[in-house]
C-alpha cells in the first residue's frame, strides 16, 4: 500500500531563487519539487507538491489530505503567522504535520519568529535550507512508517 505525502508550500516561495538569495538561497522550487520526487519515492511516499499564494487554496489542500489520509510536510511561509484557517484545517488532520522553513525563523525579526503552525506539528524543522524539505520527508517516513 502507498503511503501519500503532500508537501504544500506558501505564499512567495514560487519566487525562490530569485528573491533574496541571502536569506534563501538560490534553489528554485523545481529544484525544491525534484529533490522531494527523489526522496518521496525512496520512501515509498506517492507524493503531491505544490504551491499557491492563496490561503483558500492550500486550506482545501489540507482538506484533500484530511480526506486521502495524507502525511502533511509543509511550508506555510508567510501564513505561519497569521493564518487561523490554516490552523484550524491542520488540527483536522490524524496523521502528523511537518512544518519547514528554509530560514531559523527563530533567529529573525520579531514578526517572523512565531508560527502558529508549529502548535500543530510534529517535527518543526527551520534553518536547513531546501534541505529540510529532505529532512521533513525523511522525518514523516520514520515517524509513520510500519
Amino acid at each position: 500500500m502507498t503511503r501519500k505525502l503532500f508537501v504544500l508550500n506558501g505564499s512567495n516561495l514560487n519566487m525562490l531563487g530569485l528573491r533574496e538569495p541571502e536569506l534563501y538561497g538560490t534553489a528554485t522550487l523545481d529544484d525544491v519539487r525534484a529533490a522531494c520526487e527523489r526522496v518521496a519515492a525512496d520512501h515509498g511516499f506517492d507524493l503531491f507538491f505544490a504551491q499557491t499564494n492563496a490561503e483558500h487554496e492550500l486550506v482545501e489542500w489540507v482538506h484533500e489530505a484530511f480526506r486521502q489520509g495524507a502525511v502533511v510536510v509543509i511550508n506555510p511561509a508567510g501564513f505561519s503567522f497569521n493564518s487561523v484557517p490554516l490552523l484550524d484545517a491542520l488540527h483536522m488532520l490524524p496523521t502528523p504535520v511537518f512544518e519547514v522553513h528554509i530560514t531559523n525563523i527563530h533567529a529573525r525579526d520579531t514578526v517572523h519568529q512565531q508560527s502558529l503552525i508549529s502548535t500543530v506539528a510534529r517535527v518543526v524543522i527551520a534553518g536547513a535550507g531546501v534541505y529540510g524539505y529532505e529532512l521533513a520527508i525523511r522525518a514523516a517516513d520514520r515517524l509513520t512508517g510500519d
